[in-house]
């Protein structure tokens, strides 16, 4: 059986390299400004977002890495240097003698408060900023149907 590739018409061509070039452009000027003012990149504060999220500011290490999009080996890699600064913490799981928890420490908390901030303002310029209200409604709501597409949601 021969499959016929769908290949892009020039529209979604267009459309697909302006979708790649702002996201990577977005994501790396975050990143630059997350590096320059507080010290980490940008996946680093994702876990401190999400651990600060949690409850109790701790979450298993497996849970952690499907919510940052990271694979188990690279979201223990960035723990390791998130405890080496002091940040978070590992505990072992009391339930699965296998499984870990990261826990948010008081001094990743301040770090992260300190951080958001700037942060919050870069995502603001570099991308609310340029959008009217419309097209900010229309972002969320093709972000959400890729989303839910993605994942099968």
């Amino acid at each position: 059986m021969v499959v016929m590739t769908r290949w892009l018409n020039p529209d979604e061509q267009r459309t697909w390299r302006a979708f790649l070039a702002a996201s990577r452009a977005l994501m790396d000027t975050l990143d630059r400004e997350l590096q320059r003012d507080a010290g980490m990149p940008h996946a680093y504060y994702e876990i401190l977002v999400r651990l600060s999220e949690a409850p109790e500011r701790r979450m298993r290490m497996s849970e952690l890495a499907d919510a940052t999009g990271s694979s188990r080996s690279r979201l223990s890699h960035a723990v390791a240097r998130l405890e080496a600064a002091g940040w978070v913490r590992r505990k072992d799981c009391p339930t699965d003698r296998r499984g870990q928890i990261a826990v948010l420490t008081d001094d990743g908390f301040t770090t992260l408060a300190a951080a958001a901030p700037g942060h919050v303002e870069g995502v603001r310029r570099h991308l609310f900023d340029a959008l009217s209200p419309a097209q900010v409604d229309q972002l969320r709501r093709i972000s959400e149907t890729l989303a839910d597409h993605l994942t099968g949601s």
